[in-house]
C-alpha cells in the first residue's frame, strides 16, 4: 500500500488547482485520475472565459499547462479507478483497480458530466456546434440561430442568455409546456428572440466536422422534420441542458449528498468527514465553470493543510 499526505480524485481544473497548491504547500500528493487528465474541458476547443487564458487557447492546451505545473512543484500522477474506500480515522484508505493507497486527506474532485441527448451524430460534432455550456460558447454564436434543448429552468435561462448573442433561439422541448419556474418562463415568453418547438426531441444531428442540419421528431405525430443550417451561416448551435450527473456513485455512503447526487460541503471545502473535502463540479453549487473549479480545488488543498498539520 502506498502512503501519501494528500490523495485527489480527479484531474480536471479542480484537481489540477488542488494538486498545485498543495505541491507548493510541500504536501506529499497522489492525483489519481481514472480516465484522461481534463475532464469536459478537454473536448473545448477554445477558451475565452478563463482570466489570463492566452490567445487560442483550447481546453487541452490550458490543461496540459496545469498538469505540468503540478509535476513541477512534485505532484505524482496516476491513471486508476478508485472501486472502494475507507474514509473514517486519521488514515484513510483507497482502493482502486491496480493499488492500493492510503493518506492523511482526501479530496474528491471527480466533475460531473451533462446528460447527453443520446442521438446519431452528439458526440462526433460536441465543440463543433453542440454545446453544454452557454456561457463558454455563446459568443462564438454571435447572430447566428441557435437551439437549446431541455424545458427546465436551467434551458430556458440559458436560452435567454443566449439571445443576447444569437438572433434567434429556439427552445427544443420534449412536452407541450415547460417546466421551468413561472417566473422564469414569463420572461422567455416575453423575449422577442425566443421561440418553441413543443412535442420534440432530436433524433439524430449531422454535418462534416461542424452542425449543418438535424433531425427533429415530433413525439405526438411520429412526424421527421430535419432542420437545415441558413445557407449564409453554414452552421448553427445545439445547446444541450437536459441536466447534469455528478460522478458520485462510487463515494455515495460515504459522504453526505444531496437528492441530485451532489456532494455538500461547507465554504472551506469540507464535506461531514472530517479530512474529506470536495472541489469543483462534484459538490453543490450554483456555477460549474473552469475559474470556480480552480477556486474549489485551492480552498479545498489549503484547508486540507491546515487538517494535516493540526493531526
Amino acid at each position: 500500500m502506498k502512503n501519501y499526505d494528500l490523495i485527489i480524485i480527479g484531474a480536471g481544473p479542480a484537481g489540477l488547482a488542488a494538486g498545485l497548491y498543495a505541491g507548493r504547500a510541500r504536501l506529499n500528493t497522489l492525483i489519481i485520475e481514472k480516465q484522461k487528465n481534463g475532464g469536459q474541458i478537454v473536448i473545448t476547443d477554445e477558451i475565452e472565459n478563463y482570466p489570463g487564458c492566452i490567445e487560442g487557447e483550447t481546453g487541452p492546451s490550458l490543461i496540459d499547462r496545469m498538469v505540468k505545473q503540478t509535476e513541477k512543484f512534485g505532484v505524482d500522477h496516476v491513471f486508476d479507478t478508485v472501486t472502494d474506500m475507507d474514509l473514517s480515522g486519521d488514515v484513510k484508505k483507497l482502493t482502486c483497480l491496480h493499488e492500493e493507497y492510503a493518506c492523511k486527506a482526501v479530496i474528491i474532485a471527480a466533475g460531473a458530466n451533462p446528460v447527453n441527448i443520446g442521438c446519431p451524430g452528439e458526440k462526433e460534432l460536441t465543440g463543433k456546434g453542440v454545446s453544454y455550456c452557454a456561457t463558454c460558447d455563446a459568443a462564438f454564436f454571435e447572430d447566428f440561430e441557435v437551439y437549446v434543448v431541455g424545458g427546465g429552468d436551467a434551458a430556458v435561462e440559458e436560452a435567454i442568455y443566449l439571445t443576447k448573442f444569437a438572433r434567434k433561439v429556439t427552445i427544443i422541448h420534449r412536452r407541450n409546456e415547460l417546466r421551468a419556474a413561472k417566473s422564469i418562463q414569463d420572461k422567455a415568453f416575453a423575449n422577442p428572440k425566443l421561440d418553441f418547438m413543443w412535442d420534440t426531441v432530436v433524433e439524430e444531428i449531422k454535418g462534416d466536422g461542424i452542425v449543418e442540419s438535424m433531425v427533429v421528431k415530433n413525439v405526438k405525430t411520429g412526424e421527421l422534420t430535419e432542420v437545415m443550417a441558413d445557407e449564409d451561416d453554414g452552421t448553427f448551435g445545439i445547446f444541450v441542458f437536459i441536466g447534469f450527473k455528478p460522478n458520485t456513485e462510487v463515494f455515495r455512503g460515504h459522504v453526505e449528498m444531496d437528492e441530485k447526487g451532489y456532494i455538500l460541503t461547507d465554504p472551506e471545502m469540507r464535506t461531514n468527514i472530517p479530512g474529506v473535502f470536495a472541489a469543483g463540479d462534484i459538490r453543490q453549487k450554483s456555477l460549474r465553470q473552469v475559474v470556480t473549479a480552480c477556486a474549489d480545488g485551492a480552498i479545498a488543498a489549503v484547508e486540507a493543510g491546515k487538517y494535516i498539520e493540526e493531526m
